[in-house]
């Protein structure tokens, strides 16, 4: 592999590019970003499916955890929990700041006031995250800025990191 590095002419009239090597870091970015893209189409092909509580199969429909552990399960080095809240308390995930989420962290809510954490979806970018919410409903988009969501949410997890992936 490698990469490009372009420039703009003295004059500023044409862009000359060049390639060189692929460095260990645009590497490591280009493996997340594998990693990440393949997350993302396992949960997109999932929209639209029901909810079941104790689900991890696109056959049988999936809860929250659930959707999330049949994402990352075979993405990651570590073992995936099958909880919301051992998600959230997972050491090998990083805790990210709300205004530094990716598409793939994961997004974390404490909406029964179960343990820190008991309600899981990914964040898929512009504001929105991927979710399995509850019985009598399918796996959809939400937006993160809708008000029951900005009062339950509790934080957000990296668990897609050159460190972690496969």
């Amino acid at each position: 592999m490698s990469a490009q590095t372009c420039s703009k002419t003295r004059k500023n009239r044409k862009t000359k590019c060049v390639s060189g090597p692929l460095t260990i870091a645009d590497a490591h970015k280009a493996r997340v970003k594998k990693a990440q893209t393949t997350a993302m189409n396992k949960l997109m092909n999932q929209i639209g499916k029901p909810y079941h509580w104790g689900g991890a199969s696109p056959r049988t429909g999936f809860d929250c955890s659930g959707l999330v552990w049949y994402a990352y399960k075979d993405l990651v080095k570590f073992r995936i929990p099958r909880t919301a809240n051992e998600m959230y308390h997972l050491r090998d995930a990083a805790p990210v700041n709300r205004g530094e989420l990716e598409s793939g962290d994961l997004v974390f809510f404490r909406t029964q006031g179960r343990g820190t954490a008991d309600h899981v979806g990914v964040y898929v970018g512009n504001g929105k995250f991927i979710q399995s919410p509850r019985s009598g409903q399918e796996i959809q988009i939400t937006s993160l800025s809708e008000d029951y969501w900005q009062r339950h949410y509790v934080g957000a997890r990296r668990v897609m990191t050159p460190r972690t992936i496969r």
